[in-house]
Protein backbone atom coordinates (compact mmCIF):
# COMPACT_ATOMS: atom_id res chain seq x y z
CA UNK A 1 0.00 0.00 0.00
CA UNK A 2 2.81 2.42 0.90
CA UNK A 3 4.63 1.56 -2.32
CA UNK A 4 1.49 2.26 -4.35
CA UNK A 5 0.91 5.58 -2.57
CA UNK A 6 4.48 6.61 -3.23
CA UNK A 7 4.35 5.55 -6.89
CA UNK A 8 1.11 7.37 -7.63
CA UNK A 9 2.07 10.42 -5.62
CA UNK A 10 0.80 11.00 -2.09
CA UNK A 11 -0.07 14.05 -0.04
CA UNK A 12 3.12 14.93 1.91
CA UNK A 13 0.87 16.10 4.73
CA UNK A 14 -0.58 12.61 5.16
CA UNK A 15 -0.47 11.63 8.86
CA UNK A 16 -0.50 8.08 10.21
CA UNK A 17 -1.70 7.50 13.80
CA UNK A 18 -0.65 4.14 15.24
CA UNK A 19 -0.19 2.17 18.45
CA UNK A 20 3.63 2.35 18.05
CA UNK A 21 3.92 -0.79 15.91
CA UNK A 22 7.08 -0.25 13.85
CA UNK A 23 5.51 -1.05 10.47
CA UNK A 24 3.25 2.00 10.76
CA UNK A 25 6.01 4.50 11.45
CA UNK A 26 5.84 6.05 8.01
CA UNK A 27 5.06 9.47 6.56
CA UNK A 28 4.10 11.97 9.29
CA UNK A 29 3.67 9.69 12.28
CA UNK A 30 1.69 10.26 15.45
CA UNK A 31 0.91 8.00 18.38
CA UNK A 32 -2.45 6.96 19.80
CA UNK A 33 -3.06 8.35 23.29
CA UNK A 34 -5.35 5.45 24.20
CA UNK A 35 -2.57 2.93 23.59
CA UNK A 36 0.05 5.10 25.29
CA UNK A 37 -2.00 5.33 28.49
CA UNK A 38 -2.40 1.54 28.64
CA UNK A 39 1.18 1.27 29.90
CA UNK A 40 -0.04 3.09 33.02
CA UNK A 41 -3.21 1.01 33.25
CA UNK A 42 -1.16 -2.19 33.41
CA UNK A 43 0.77 -1.10 36.51
CA UNK A 44 -0.32 -2.66 39.81
CA UNK A 45 0.23 -0.75 43.03
CA UNK A 46 1.30 -2.61 46.18
CA UNK A 47 0.40 0.04 48.74
CA UNK A 48 -2.25 2.66 49.32
CA UNK A 49 0.28 5.32 48.38
CA UNK A 50 1.07 3.67 45.04
CA UNK A 51 -2.59 3.07 44.20
CA UNK A 52 -3.48 6.67 45.00
CA UNK A 53 -0.53 7.86 42.95
CA UNK A 54 -1.64 5.77 39.96
CA UNK A 55 -5.13 7.24 40.13
CA UNK A 56 -3.75 10.79 40.29
CA UNK A 57 -1.48 10.21 37.29
CA UNK A 58 -4.28 8.65 35.24
CA UNK A 59 -6.58 11.52 36.13
CA UNK A 60 -3.95 14.07 35.07
CA UNK A 61 -3.37 12.21 31.78
CA UNK A 62 -7.05 12.25 30.88
CA UNK A 63 -7.39 15.91 31.84
CA UNK A 64 -4.53 16.71 29.48
CA UNK A 65 -6.09 14.49 26.82
CA UNK A 66 -9.44 16.29 27.09
CA UNK A 67 -7.72 19.67 26.84
CA UNK A 68 -5.91 18.48 23.71
CA UNK A 69 -9.30 17.53 22.27
CA UNK A 70 -10.55 21.05 22.98
CA UNK A 71 -7.38 22.49 21.44
CA UNK A 72 -8.20 20.68 18.19
CA UNK A 73 -11.43 22.67 18.00
CA UNK A 74 -9.90 26.07 18.81
CA UNK A 75 -6.10 26.03 18.55
CA UNK A 76 -4.05 29.01 19.66
CA UNK A 77 -0.36 29.57 20.41
CA UNK A 78 -0.78 30.41 24.12
CA UNK A 79 -2.78 27.25 24.70
CA UNK A 80 -0.20 25.27 22.71
CA UNK A 81 2.65 26.37 24.99
CA UNK A 82 0.59 25.60 28.09
CA UNK A 83 -0.28 22.09 26.90
CA UNK A 84 3.32 21.32 26.02
CA UNK A 85 4.46 22.52 29.46
CA UNK A 86 1.85 20.36 31.18
CA UNK A 87 3.01 17.36 29.15
CA UNK A 88 6.60 17.94 30.29
CA UNK A 89 5.62 18.35 33.94
CA UNK A 90 3.42 15.25 33.91
CA UNK A 91 5.73 12.81 32.17
CA UNK A 92 9.00 13.92 33.78
CA UNK A 93 7.50 13.63 37.26
CA UNK A 94 9.47 11.66 39.87
CA UNK A 95 7.09 9.66 42.05
CA UNK A 96 9.41 7.31 44.01
CA UNK A 97 7.44 4.46 42.38
CA UNK A 98 10.05 2.97 40.04
CA UNK A 99 7.67 1.10 37.71
CA UNK A 100 5.50 4.17 37.25
CA UNK A 101 8.50 6.44 36.72
CA UNK A 102 9.78 4.15 33.98
CA UNK A 103 6.37 4.11 32.24
CA UNK A 104 6.16 7.91 32.39
CA UNK A 105 9.68 8.17 31.00
CA UNK A 106 8.81 5.88 28.06
CA UNK A 107 5.78 8.00 27.23
CA UNK A 108 7.84 11.18 27.45
CA UNK A 109 10.31 9.83 24.88
CA UNK A 110 7.40 9.83 22.41
CA UNK A 111 6.54 13.46 23.08
CA UNK A 112 6.79 14.71 19.48
CA UNK A 113 4.48 11.97 18.20
CA UNK A 114 1.94 12.33 21.01
CA UNK A 115 1.86 16.12 20.65
CA UNK A 116 1.73 16.12 16.85
CA UNK A 117 -1.79 17.50 17.26
CA UNK A 118 -0.32 20.83 18.41
CA UNK A 119 1.07 21.37 14.91
CA UNK A 120 -1.70 19.47 13.14
CA UNK A 121 -5.06 20.03 14.89
CA UNK A 122 -6.77 18.22 12.02
CA UNK A 123 -5.43 14.80 13.01
CA UNK A 124 -7.10 12.58 15.64
CA UNK A 125 -5.61 11.77 19.05
CA UNK A 126 -6.26 8.05 18.74
CA UNK A 127 -6.68 5.33 16.13
CA UNK A 128 -9.81 3.75 17.58
CA UNK A 129 -11.82 4.54 14.44
CA UNK A 130 -9.37 2.50 12.37
CA UNK A 131 -9.49 -0.34 14.88
CA UNK A 132 -13.28 -0.37 14.70
CA UNK A 133 -13.06 -0.59 10.92
CA UNK A 134 -11.04 -3.81 11.04
CA UNK A 135 -12.96 -5.35 13.97
CA UNK A 136 -15.48 -6.96 11.62
CA UNK A 137 -12.66 -8.68 9.71
CA UNK A 138 -11.19 -9.97 12.97
CA UNK A 139 -14.54 -11.33 14.21
CA UNK A 140 -15.18 -13.15 10.96
CA UNK A 141 -11.66 -14.59 10.98
CA UNK A 142 -12.17 -15.92 14.52
CA UNK A 143 -15.43 -17.59 13.52
CA UNK A 144 -14.57 -19.04 10.12
CA UNK A 145 -10.77 -18.90 9.93
CA UNK A 146 -10.65 -17.25 6.53
CA UNK A 147 -12.12 -17.42 3.06
CA UNK A 148 -11.71 -20.52 0.90
CA UNK A 149 -10.33 -18.73 -2.12
CA UNK A 150 -8.59 -15.56 -3.18
CA UNK A 151 -11.75 -14.48 -4.99
CA UNK A 152 -13.74 -14.98 -1.78
CA UNK A 153 -11.27 -12.81 0.07
CA UNK A 154 -11.54 -10.06 -2.55
CA UNK A 155 -15.34 -10.18 -2.41
CA UNK A 156 -15.39 -10.04 1.39
CA UNK A 157 -12.93 -7.15 1.53
CA UNK A 158 -14.65 -5.21 -1.26
CA UNK A 159 -18.16 -5.44 0.14
CA UNK A 160 -17.04 -4.76 3.71
CA UNK A 161 -15.17 -1.68 2.53
CA UNK A 162 -18.17 -0.47 0.51
CA UNK A 163 -20.51 -0.97 3.46
CA UNK A 164 -18.31 0.92 5.88
CA UNK A 165 -17.71 3.73 3.39
CA UNK A 166 -21.45 4.10 2.85
CA UNK A 167 -22.03 4.29 6.60
CA UNK A 168 -19.41 7.00 7.00
CA UNK A 169 -20.99 8.96 4.15
CA UNK A 170 -24.44 8.43 5.73
CA UNK A 171 -25.70 6.50 2.73
CA UNK A 172 -27.85 3.38 2.79
CA UNK A 173 -25.63 0.48 1.73
CA UNK A 174 -28.71 -1.43 0.55
CA UNK A 175 -29.84 1.51 -1.60
CA UNK A 176 -26.33 1.85 -2.98
CA UNK A 177 -26.29 -1.84 -3.99
CA UNK A 178 -29.74 -1.56 -5.60
CA UNK A 179 -28.64 1.53 -7.50
CA UNK A 180 -25.61 -0.25 -8.94
CA UNK A 181 -27.14 -3.70 -9.56
CA UNK A 182 -30.23 -2.24 -11.28
CA UNK A 183 -28.11 0.32 -13.18
CA UNK A 184 -30.19 3.20 -11.86
CA UNK A 185 -27.11 5.41 -11.42
CA UNK A 186 -29.00 7.85 -9.24
CA UNK A 187 -26.18 7.89 -6.70
CA UNK A 188 -22.84 9.40 -7.72
CA UNK A 189 -19.60 7.42 -7.29
CA UNK A 190 -18.54 7.16 -3.64
CA UNK A 191 -15.22 8.82 -4.50
CA UNK A 192 -17.07 11.91 -5.77
CA UNK A 193 -19.17 12.07 -2.60
CA UNK A 194 -16.04 11.79 -0.49
CA UNK A 195 -14.34 14.61 -2.43
CA UNK A 196 -17.40 16.84 -2.04
CA UNK A 197 -17.19 16.49 1.75
CA UNK A 198 -13.55 17.59 2.00
CA UNK A 199 -13.45 21.09 3.54
CA UNK A 200 -12.24 23.66 1.02
CA UNK A 201 -9.58 26.22 2.03
CA UNK A 202 -10.81 29.78 2.52
CA UNK A 203 -10.05 32.20 -0.27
Amino acid sequence: MIGSLTYHGFNPNLAIISDAAGQYKVFLHGLCWIHAERSIQKIIGFSDYQNQLLEEIKSDIWKLYNDLKNYRLQPDEIQQNDLEGRFDNLFTRKTRFATLDQALKRIYRNKSELLLVLQRPDIPLHNNLSERDIREYVKRRKISGSTRSEMGKECRDTFTSLKKTCRKLKLSFWQYLQDRIEHQNKLPPLADIMKSQIPQPNG
